[in-house]
């Protein structure tokens, strides 16, 4: 089997590469956290010190980076991507981003002879195997990668031209952030009113209700526990993620009233230094805005 690199060896993207090593690809990686380098040795990802290193080891580069700052620094820059891969490489961006940004990496690889698709996430870290990956850009492309992307995905969708797999991710994410914050605001209102926040998410998820969603299953289990300090999904990757979104519907001259709702109270829990945090901590914003009004 063909080498694979990886740009990002974070929560993951060293999933990504544990899953594809333990599928016999050699796996190669990349990360400027020189912190992640036990996490490279536990997932079987050989570590390499520099973007070039990493180019010349692998043609096929899948990027697990923040955003589009990062995605446009690591295939753009002087030392970049795009200046070492060979003619006929592929990227396959997995990060969440901003279509445009997207479509802008795809129009210079193709100058430089690479491809590129955009295949985010559906999905949490531990489910890999069973992730979804909305796929953008050239299907003969795709086809090509679906060896690499198989392992990790059960559910792999070509949507169309380049960026259309962030579009859609972007409104999963839009979806994620609307349930995050109204199990946040109703979690506190329970406890406002009475109701035990850890009670009424028992009674909730026990029902059968449709109003449960895996989503609400595990923030309530959270809330409950007052477990935030290991983040499946942090506070500013949502602020970040969310805030793409409205950017994608301004752009697209849509103004959404609940997404902007969500905004609000992203940055509020932010600005209350929140960020690193899961978002199930959300709830802990809503009840000091209450306090502090």
């Amino acid at each position: 089997m063909a080498a694979v690199g990886i740009v990002g060896i974070g929560t993951m993207g060293s999933r990504f590469g544990a899953k594809l090593a333990e599928s016999g690809f050699k796996v190669f990686g990349y990360d400027s956290l020189p912190d992640n380098a036990e996490r490279n040795r536990a997932a079987n990802i050989v570590r390499r010190d520099s973007l070039a290193e990493l180019a010349g080891e692998a043609g096929r580069i899948v990027l697990f980076l923040p955003g589009p700052a990062e995605i446009r620094a690591s295939v753009l820059g002087p030392d970049g991507l795009l200046a070492h891969l060979p003619k006929g490489g592929v990227i396959v961006d997995m990060c969440t981003s901003d279509p445009d940004n997207t479509m802008d990496m795809a129009a210079a690889a193709a100058q430089a002879g690479v491809r590129y698709l955009d295949a985010p996430v559906l999905g949490r870290p531990d489910s890999i195997g069973k992730w979804g990956l909305p796929v953008g850009g050239e299907a003969e492309t795709l086809e090509e990668c679906l060896e690499f992307l198989r392992p990790v995905a059960e559910q792999i969708v070509h949507i169309g031209p380049s960026g259309s797999g962030h579009k859609v991710k972007l409104l999963n994410q839009l979806m994620f952030g609307a349930i995050n914050a109204m199990t946040a605001e109703m979690m506190a209102l329970a406890e406002k009113t009475g109701i035990a926040p850890a009670k009424l998410s028992e009674i909730i998820v026990g029902s059968h209700a449709s109003t449960v969603s895996g989503l609400f299953r595990e923030l309530g289990a959270r809330v409950a526990s007052g477990h935030y300090r290991d983040p499946a999904f942090t506070v500013a990757l949502l602020n970040k993620d969310v805030r793409l979104g409205m950017e994608m519907a301004e752009k697209a001259g849509a103004a959404l009233v609940v997404g902007s709702a969500v905004d609000h109270l992203n940055r509020l829990a932010m600005a209350q230094g929140q960020g690193k945090l899961d978002t199930a901590i959300m709830w802990e914003c809503v009840k000091r805005r209450w306090r502090d009004h």
